[in-house]
């Protein structure tokens, strides 16, 4: 029961991030009718995937007689029981791509943890006109003399450090509980607020053209990709056959989380709203705290998306080093990747652009187009009906189609924006 309930935690914990704040602009993106219906069925297909990779990974550990196999594994196993030579010939590299996107992906969202965390305390540490009336509704602020920002991600360096150097999961638990806290308190300010005098929708657009809302689908998938925990999680519960209850009790939640935050910001806010929601909120004590609590939440969350990355990577170190080494080796290595997130971080041009590129380009092959075509192959020798190979290809074909375009979106974006901003308009949601 008590891994159960540490298995929910890390669940939820693992799909609240800093995408979460980015939804409004998503909507704006995509549109007030389109966003939200785009939003549900996304996050719909992608609590089907995570249902697909349990049960794919449960059907391998059966019959592999293993306890538990990982997200490289199960691809690797699924393609070695596709009917297709040229997959079974090719599984071994299967599993190196997936376990590179897995580490990509998690350390992507480990330096945009950083720059998130940076970012906020320096527009809280800095300004020196927070009021104590919110109902005054300001939001332009006075800073104090600029320091860089780099200095306060050099500030986090070495707490971000200690805190990854906790590997069992049981122990993060407790990291999880305290950042759902804290981030729960924070989405209550943000509601508290947006549900306020909320203008007439009717002038908002219904939908948006194709390029903003490959936008939105970056957006989307990069708040709602969890597929990188769901098997680790898993692996720690006692009766692991449980998680799929678990999964679909918290997924839903979230979704409606993500769905209501999105249409009552955009709503709130209009063509006005920002990158993330937090820069429209009044400039009092009471809003501006949505910062430090969001920001506690992302703190310890780095240690939960940390710990994917960590144990692909450390487990292949230690191979190679002697016994008597092994601990100094650990620790080195869980330091030197923290250090390369912050490096990553340091080079971030703008986060919401970074976001919109990871969830095209990293997460929505992990979380869309992997999990159906695997299900193909697992399954094809057992004779699977028309109706899920065509509903398995449907998915994987819109995952493939939003990855392509949230690529090239995501990368016009940051190049126009970095090298020809001065000469040529951008999008105008990303000014």
């Amino acid at each position: 029961m008590r891994r159960g309930l540490q298995a929910l935690t890390h669940l939820f914990k693992a799909n609240i991030g800093t995408g979460l704040l980015g939804l409004p602009l998503a909507m704006k993106n995509a549109g007030i009718i389109a966003g939200p219906i785009s939003l549900l069925v996304v996050g719909v297909m992608i609590i089907h995937c995570m249902d697909i990779l349990v049960r794919c990974a449960h059907h391998f550990c059966h019959r592999m007689q293993k306890p538990f196999v990982d997200y490289g594994d199960t691809v690797m196993y699924g393609l070695e029981a596709s009917p297709f030579l040229w997959l079974r010939t090719h599984s071994l590299w299967a599993r190196y791509l997936v376990r590179s996107l897995l580490i990509i992906t998690q350390l992507g969202f480990c330096s945009v943890y950083f720059l998130f965390l940076a970012d906020n305390f320096k527009q809280v540490t800095e300004t020196v006109s927070i009021s104590n009336k919110c109902q005054q509704n300001k939001t332009t602020v006075e800073t104090l003399p600029y320091l860089h920002l780099h200095l306060y991600m050099l500030t986090f360096l070495p707490f971000v450090i200690l805190l990854v150097l906790f590997h069992d999961l049981l122990m993060l638990a407790i990291f999880s509980t305290a950042g759902n806290t804290a981030i729960l308190g924070s989405m209550a300010l943000i509601f508290s607020y947006i549900i306020q005098d909320i203008p007439n929708p009717k002038n908002l657009p219904w939908s948006a053209n194709w390029q903003t809302y490959a936008l939105f689908f970056g957006t989307a998938v990069f708040s709602l990709e969890g597929i990188s925990v769901i098997l680790p999680l898993e692996n720690q519960m006692k009766y692991p056959n449980h998680y799929v209850v678990i999964l679909y009790m918290v997924m839903p939640i979230i979704i409606i989380l993500y769905v209501s935050l999105g249409i009552l910001g955009y709503m709130k806010f209009g063509e006005d709203i920002q990158a993330s929601i937090i820069l429209n909120l009044p400039n009092c004590w009471l809003y501006q705290s949505v910062k430090i609590l969001h920001s506690i939440g992302i703190f310890f969350t780095y240690a939960l998306q940390f710990y994917v990355p960590a144990e692909i990577i450390i487990p292949l170190v230690m191979s190679w080093v002697p016994e008597q080494n092994e601990l100094l080796v650990d620790l080195s290595v869980c330091a030197f990747m923290v250090c390369m997130t912050y490096v990553f971080a340091m080079l971030i041009p703008q986060m919401e652009q970074i976001t919109v590129l990871l969830g095209s380009a990293s997460c929505s092959v992990l979380a869309l187009i992997i999990p159906p075509l695997l299900e193909i192959c697992t399954y094809y020798s057992d004779g699977l009906s028309s109706f899920i190979i065509i509903k398995d290809l449907f998915i994987s074909i819109l995952g493939i189609l939003g990855c392509i375009m949230g690529t090239y979106q995501a990368f016009y974006e940051i190049i126009h924006q970095n090298f020809f901003s001065s000469s040529q308009n951008v999008t105008k949601d990303f000014v």
